[in-house]
């Protein structure tokens, strides 16, 4: 117990001092150890993909879920978007130093505020190595520094992701604490990471609802967080037909493990049959096992009678509830109480229906004739993500650059005294 502690210590010691090094930085050094980790990563394809392959083997031995093992796996595609979301977030304007709303006040001076760092940032993540990179390169560019603690079950590709983020920093001239790995798998050093207020300033879960819960239950360090990602689609009376079904259908088969995808699909009584049929359909030919209300039920013997547990259920898996409901006010009060905050899509031609539809649901996202696939940082012009927020304070929705800066108040004087 006493050698967690102090490697969480020196961890923790290690990364302030980096911090203090990171509000300085200039611009061009960060883009350019974001550069250096990019080409990093080209460079070690093969030993990366080959480390990823022992995790995947690893993890079907030890029984791993099938969206856990989707989460886990990378291949060519997949460190392309990775080299690509680098690429993106060296892109973005820096936030740092950036001052606004200076005024003048009658005393003459001036009042602003600048954009700072938070400082110190503790990762926690489970099965996707990506974060490893997603998280480096955000906390890089936004100048704080990062503790990274992945998940056992991505042991071999986390720490040949970090080797690249590591070579990339030094390269780049920067204090190589600036992203520190902890090496090792002891449950430990999360207990001790999330309690260490000396030195975090902040947490980032990403994981299951249990990883989070117990993370934020057991914290003395503020902790940015999603639980879980319910999310919802509802296709209105005045939807379009097709556009219902694509996105529908994209919605909830794009990727079945990912937290922006549609668990629940509601559909307005009068949509019913233009609709349903053909996207059950669809889903059934894709394996998606279908759970219904009674009315939905009735529209094929292949439908499961949804039990009241699976409106409160993110799948992560091949698993769709479906709701026939009777108006966009009782589609609203069924996403009040079920979801989890994430977000919700709205399928309608109503301009009308869709101005309340984002006006009255309380989600991180809420969107018009679109799918909730789109809920991602990447997708939203951010870089990448950290995690996605379902808090409401101090960041929502997808966590990029400005969700891991806060401000100073600055005033501007010129010898000026208070009377």
């Amino acid at each position: 117990m006493d050698s967690i502690k102090n490697l969480i210590t020196t961890l923790g010691e290690n990364a302030k001092n980096a911090a203090k090094t990171l509000r300085s930085a200039t611009t061009m050094a960060k883009n350019s150890a974001l550069i250096n980790i990019a080409n990093q990563i080209k460079q070690n394809r093969a030993s990366i993909l080959k480390a990823n392959k022992q995790d995947l083997a690893n993890g079907k031995n030890k029984g791993l879920e099938a969206a856990l093992l989707d989460r886990l796996m990378l291949d060519n595609e997949r460190l392309n978007d990775i080299v690509e979301s680098l690429n993106q977030i060296v892109n973005l304007p820096d936030p740092i130093g950036e001052i606004t709303d200076l005024k003048y006040q009658p005393s003459g001076i001036q009042v602003g505020k600048m954009r700072v760092p938070l400082g110190v940032m503790g990762i926690i993540y489970e099965s996707r190595p990506n974060v490893t990179i997603d998280a480096a390169a955000l906390c890089l560019k936004s100048g704080n520094s990062v503790i990274l603690r992945g998940g056992s079950e991505a042991v071999y590709s986390n720490h040949a992701l970090y080797a690249c983020v590591k070579q990339g920093i030094t390269q780049a001239g920067l204090n190589e604490n600036c992203a520190q790995l902890i090496d090792t798998q002891n449950r430990e050093a999360v207990i001790e990471l999330v309690q260490a207020s000396d030195y975090i300033d902040a947490i980032i879960p990403r994981g299951g609802k249990g990883l989070v819960e117990a993370i934020s239950n057991s914290a003395k360090v503020p902790v940015i967080k999603h639980l879980d990602g319910i999310c919802h689609t509802y296709i209105d009376k005045d939807a379009d037909t097709q556009k219902a079904i694509n996105i529908a259908f994209n919605a909830k088969t794009r990727r079945y493990g990912v937290c922006n995808a549609t668990e629940t699909l509601l559909v307005h009584a009068s949509a019913v049959s233009r609709i349903l049929p053909e996207l059950i359909a669809q889903y059934l030919a894709k394996g998606v096992e279908l759970r219904g209300c009674k009315k939905t039920a009735k529209l094929s013997n292949k439908i499961i009678t949804a039990t009241e547990q699976d409106w409160h259920t993110e799948y992560l898996d091949a698993i769709l509830s479906i709701r026939i409901i009777n108006s966009m006010s009782e589609a609203i009060n069924h996403i009040e109480q079920y979801s989890s905050g994430h977000t919700e899509s709205i399928i309608t031609e109503n301009y009308t229906s869709g101005r309340r539809f984002i006006t009255e649901v309380d989600s991180a996202s809420v969107m018009i004739n679109a799918s909730t696939g789109f809920a991602d940082g990447f997708e939203y012009g951010l870089g990448a993500e950290i995690g996605i927020s379902t808090d409401k304070f101090h960041v929502r929705g997808p966590v990029g650059l400005e969700g891991l800066t806060s401000q100073k108040f600055i005033v501007l004087g010129d010898g000026h005294t208070r009377k």
